[in-house]
């Protein structure tokens, strides 16, 4: 990551549209978070989605171009998937939609999951003493997409698309699913676009006044 580029934001509220707002304007300037493979194990740390070991043994046993490879296919991914988004947010998704999810199901039906019986770290009290803890088998770099195919699919399976929305920002293009009390959520963040919309409300109150 560059000096001069901001850190990714995790505004969402789902880590699927995260993954969309991964390539965006915040500022004005179009901001690509997924330019390299390296950008992509960050990312994929930084949202929760891989555990550092995995990052750390795919960045010491891939070879240069693999990362970067699997990172192309992951833009590629994302841009479908805005497309999805942006077709069916505002309103219930529909049976008929199952049809447009052939690219999700093909990356779904490549994952090795599984559950494995351990001992619970939970509450001493609890008479569950075993628990079962999902891993994931991670043969190759392109593994890396299956946790954000699943995520997606979350999206898609259990999400209100009703509430996924696009920030009002005249030029931000990032997408959110407003979680709030009143559903009344407008903007990427107050901190950024929503400030930036109070500034501009204010100075038409002056120059009105004026």
């Amino acid at each position: 990551m560059t000096n001069s580029r901001p850190a990714p934001m995790f505004i969402a509220d789902a880590r699927s549209l995260d993954f969309l707002n991964t390539v965006a304007a915040p500022s004005g300037i179009n901001i690509e978070w997924l330019g390299h493979g390296h950008d992509l194990l960050a990312w994929l740390e930084q949202a929760g989605l891989v555990e550092a070991s995995v990052a750390k043994a795919m960045r010491t046993n891939t070879i240069p171009g693999e990362l970067d490879a699997v990172a192309a296919q992951a833009r590629v991914l994302r841009e479908w998937f805005r497309g999805f988004v942006l077709a069916h947010a505002g309103r219930q998704i529909s049976a008929n939609a199952w049809s447009e999810l052939g690219p999700l199901n093909r990356h779904l039906q490549r994952d090795e999951a599984f559950c494995e019986i351990v001992r619970s770290n939970g509450d001493p009290t609890s008479h569950h003493h075993l628990q079962c803890r999902w891993s994931r088998r991670w043969r190759t770099p392109d593994t890396l997409l299956l946790p954000v195919a699943q995520a997606m699919a979350d999206l898609v399976c259990h999400a209100d698309f009703t509430m996924v929305k696009k920030c009002e920002g005249p030029t931000c293009t990032m997408l959110f699913l407003d979680t709030t009390k009143g559903h009344a959520r407008r903007w990427c963040s107050m901190a950024v676009c929503g400030n930036r919309a109070k500034q501009a409300s204010h100075r038409a109150r002056v120059k009105s006044a004026g």
